[in-house]
């Protein structure tokens, strides 16, 4: 089952509230201060809404000069073990690329699988 949804470049994790009986919907990504909701009774009602509030947060950006936010800056800093960095280079040097280029292949993978 698919619990995603995707328009004009956004992407939403979608949940069903057993307790009220709705699905319900958050587009993922965002900074903290900023939530875009969704909600619906049928799975219709649902794209319907994440719709509408993705169009309606893109034109209020539109209307106010900003800049929609993007999801990432494409910058990512990441701790990990020393054996995992070690084997991480060696694969890296062994495709012939460098770990940048190595992780962001494993990562573009992983992401999309």
């Amino acid at each position: 089952m698919n619990n995603t949804l995707t328009h004009k470049g956004l992407t939403a994790r979608v949940e069903f509230d057993a307790d009220d009986g709705i699905l319900w919907g958050k587009v993922l990504g965002l900074p903290d201060h900023l939530s875009i909701t969704f909600e619906g009774e049928t799975a219709r009602e649902l794209r319907q809404d994440f719709e509408r509030a993705v169009d309606f947060y893109l034109q209020e950006c539109a209307r106010t000069g900003a800049e929609p936010l993007k999801p990432a800056s494409g910058k990512l800093m990441l701790r990990v073990a020393p054996e995992v960095h070690s084997a991480a280079l060696i694969a890296a040097q062994a495709a012939g690329v460098s770990l940048n280029q190595w992780a962001a292949r494993v990562l573009s993978q992983a992401a999309h699988a």
